[in-house]
């Protein structure tokens, strides 16, 4: 690889930093003035100077103590900068003593305690304030601000936690104060998805029909909507808001290799490298890429889970380089740097992505794969890969990306995945006998009129039960509650635990029929539960998501399980559990030829998307007009 450039600036000199320490220390220097001069030196990126500032001049005895709690304030932010977030903690907690009604770092220190994962500490700090906020003082800033402040942090947190009933509360009491919050409007969607509470588009105070549509996540449309203009402009609004409008020269041309020769060198850009839906797919993906050809570069911001799959993930790449620590524009910068021809975007606007990077256009040819199974709308993403499955005609006037198509499927997985011991009915709590529907999708993926079908299908296969995963006790209430409504008997419905990745896949055995979801199809889970030996039953519609599965199917050889509307659908479930034999034969089949099929020959497909790798990298070091194989 070429030699990077340093990204790190030159220091520049303080101002006079030993004098104007020494004055904090002498007690000459007032507040404003040590303001100014930490400000001066911030903007000069010297926090640990800052921070030097401020205790010299805290070391000063007479400071009134309304002026001491904002020096401790503003040194406990440049702390928290810093990552020293015990000494930040211990700046707020002497702030708030000298002024027990100080808002502000009251709920500056629950962000501390939370960077510390004492979780609880942090929602008491929240809750203090909104729960009690006319005892708080806050500086320069609204009750009402503040209060909100605190309400979204705290459900912020409580999601994380999983405690969605309690997050769910906070959001609409934030949404009674103030309609027009586009974050907390989209994770009120998305929380009531996670929990399968219909409708979901419930209005909460003056919020209105038009936000709540307007403000649903890109990744919560894909649940509620196969409407592919719908998914569209769900992304390009997110564009707008949170992208940077950068339109200057590419990063690649104003900070890469004046020349790109040698190995072509394909980088791969996610915080997703671990055991996550794209970890599993990919591990095998980057092992067999062709290294007389290719070298293979991660730029990662993965958590470190400690499993043997992020190990392996880690060893499958030639170069890894964290951008933990690096701002967007660092990040591409780097990446530019490094001379990559092919980036190769895993996330997309998938939680915990870093579209910014992409929007510098760090490579000259940038692909979308995997993590959004849709368009981004990003302005640095040209290409995505896919299949004439996934993406046909109709579909691409949607999609701001080019499509590149990888025959026979768009899926890459891994043929190494380790299977657990075969499970026993009993030991899931499956009656002996009964036809066993099962679907193992997130409960997100469960819409309302999805259920109900599933209910009539219930209905319609006497003594069937359906095998469902139990994400959260929310949605097993009232998944349960929604069946009785619809008169089938809630204990029909049985609930899988989450188990090991191995243990995971081995309960596909005790699947009869694997019911896919509807418009956002099982990805991940299909191709395990095909790999597994389990059949499933798909709908097809308009948008890449609602595809997905049928061009497992398709690869797999089991056309035949895909559908077109929700009747089809209904009536093939029915028909299939009502004729046990069919569905053994579908299992004999996937057990006999379905890993010898073309959907599980990932060495073809990794092949074919380094071909059209090499025809745009080819064509982009010649300075010719990018145009892959397919156009041809």
């Amino acid at each position: 690889m070429p030699k990077v450039v340093p990204l790190q600036k030159p220091a520049p000199t303080l101002a006079e930093p030993e004098a104007s320490l020494d004055a904090a220390r002498r007690g000459a220097m007032d507040l404003p003035g040590l303001m100014g001069r930490a400000g001066q030196w911030q903007a000069q990126g010297q926090l640990e100077a800052v921070v030097a500032l401020y205790q010299a001049w805290l070391e000063h005895p007479h400071h009134p103590a309304a002026t001491r709690a904002v020096a401790l304030f503003n040194c406990g932010t440049v702390l928290g900068a810093l990552q020293r977030h015990d000494a930040a903690i211990e700046a707020y907690q002497q702030a708030l003593a000298h002024k027990p009604d100080f808002a502000q770092a009251k709920l500056n220190l629950a962000h501390q305690f939370e960077h510390q994962r004492q979780f609880d500490a942090a929602l008491q700090h929240w809750k203090d304030v909104f729960e009690a906020i006319d005892r708080f003082d806050g500086v320069g800033v609204s009750p009402v601000d503040l209060q909100l402040h605190a309400l979204n942090n705290s459900a912020r947190l409580l999601e994380t936690l999983r405690r969605y009933d309690e997050s769910e509360a906070l959001m609409k009491r934030s949404l009674l104060l103030k309609a027009s919050q586009g974050d907390v409007i989209q994770h009120y969607v998305h929380i009531r998805q996670k929990q399968c509470e219909w409708p979901v588009y419930q209005p909460v105070g003056a919020v209105t029909p038009n936000q709540l549509l307007t403000y649903t996540s890109l990744l919560a449309t894909l649940s509620a909507s196969d409407d592919p203009a719908v998914q569209l402009l769900t992304a390009q609004r997110f564009v707008f808001e949170r992208v940077v409008k950068y339109t200057g020269k590419p990063y690649h041309q104003l900070h890469g290799p004046k020349a790109r020769a040698g190995r072509f060198r394909i980088g791969y850009l996610s915080g997703d490298l671990c055991t996550h839906a794209v970890g599993l797919l990919t591990a095998e993906l980057y092992e067999l890429h062709d290294r007389a050809q290719f070298e293979v570069i991660a730029y990662e911001w993965s958590r470190e889970d400690g499993t043997e799959l992020r190990d392996r993930i880690k060893k499958g790449f030639d170069h890894r380089v964290s951008l933990h620590a690096l701002d967007d524009e660092a990040a591409a910068r780097r990446i530019a740097a490094d001379g990559v021809d092919v980036l190769v975007d895993l996330q997309g606007l998938t939680s915990g992505a870093r579209p910014n990077i992409l929007a510098y256009r760090p490579a000259p040819i940038q692909v979308a794969y995997l993590g959004l199974p849709a368009t981004s709308a990003l302005p640095g993403v040209d290409w995505i890969l896919a299949d004439r499955y996934v993406m046909q005609p109709e579909y691409l006037r949607y999609c701001s990306e080019q499509p590149i198509y990888i025959q026979p499927c768009y899926q890459v997985s891994d043929r190494q995945r380790p299977m657990g011991a075969p499970p026993t009915r009993a030991q899931y709590q499956l009656p002996e006998g009964a036809f066993v529907f099962a679907s193992f999708n997130n409960n997100h993926k469960v819409g309302e009129d999805v259920f109900a079908g599933w209910m009539r299908i219930l209905l319609g296969v006497p003594g069937s039960v359906l095998w469902l995963l139990a994400d959260n006790r929310w949605a097993e209430a009232n998944l349960k509650s929604s069946a009785q409504a619809a008169g089938v008997d809630p204990s029909r419905l049985i609930f899988a635990p989450r188990v090991t990745p191995p243990d995971y896949l081995a309960r596909f055995a005790l699947a009869d029929l694997v019911l896919d979801t509807f418009p956002y199809n099982a990805g991940t889970t299909a191709s395990d539960c095909l790999w597994a030996g389990a059949p499933i039953l798909t709908r097809s519609g308009r948008s890449y998501i609602s595809r997905m599965c049928g061009s497992l199917l398709t690869a797999v050889g089991l056309p035949d399980l895909i559908t077109e509307t929700q009747a089809d659908y209904e009536r093939l479930a029915i028909q299939i559990g009502r004729n046990p034999a069919r569905a053994a034969s579908y299992k004999r089949y996937l057990q006999e030829r379905g890993r010898q099929s073309a959907l599980f020959d990932i060495p073809a497909i990794v092949r074919d998307i380094e071909r059209q790798f090499i025809h745009l990298a080819t064509q982009a070091r010649a300075g010719l007009p990018l145009s892959p194989l397919n156009s041809q």
